[in-house]
């Protein structure tokens, strides 16, 4: 299986968490620093799109910033995900492909419960519906929280497991509404 990562930090250099999770991953695995690809947020749709087509599994990974994503990312799908290719009647290039969220949220305060009083997986409803609309099979996130305050040995672990995570032939696929 073919695993791409598309890694959207706007400050790979100083990230702690995204940039450790990077570098954690084995060869096998493709990176995409799309921050440095794409500083000036001009996308090369074909070549996006000639990525995600030669993928089998494709992460978005990024930090989350106000409950979202870095607006790279946004950009990303309203350029790359386009009608007629990944979705619309005659839109099928992403067809099957497994999606994988690697987010990391700042804060550990996520939960009914706690200060921000919604899920992480809450928070990523906008990335499963994308992902049911092009016709995508949408596996259990990967979640860094506390990135803002994790320290070296939780990370280091968490690193870890972030590549062994990725390179596990089957993930846990999750319904509409997990």
């Amino acid at each position: 299986m073919k695993t791409t990562v598309f890694l959207f930090h706007p400050n790979l250099n100083n990230s702690t968490v995204n940039k450790a999770l990077a570098q954690s991953l084995d060869n096998d695995i493709e990176v995409r620093d799309m921050y440095s690809l794409y500083p000036d947020f001009k996308i090369d749709v074909s070549k996006e799109q000639e990525v995600l087509e030669a993928t089998d599994r494709v992460v978005l990974q990024f930090p989350m910033y106000w409950y979202s994503s870095p607006a790279l990312l946004k950009q990303w799908e309203d350029d790359v995900l386009t009608y007629g290719w990944a979705y619309g009647s005659s839109g099928d290039a992403l067809h099957g492909k497994e999606l994988v969220i690697a987010v990391s949220p700042g804060a550990d305060n996520y939960g009914r419960e706690d200060f921000a009083k919604y899920t992480v997986h809450e928070l990523l409803r906008p990335f499963q519906a994308m992902n049911r609309l092009v016709g995508m099979t949408f596996v259990e996130p990967f979640i860094t929280k506390g990135a803002s305050t994790i320290d070296r040995k939780t990370l280091t672990k968490q690193a870890q497991a972030y590549n062994k995570y990725l390179h596990q032939e089957n993930l846990r696929v999750l319904g509409d509404f997990e």
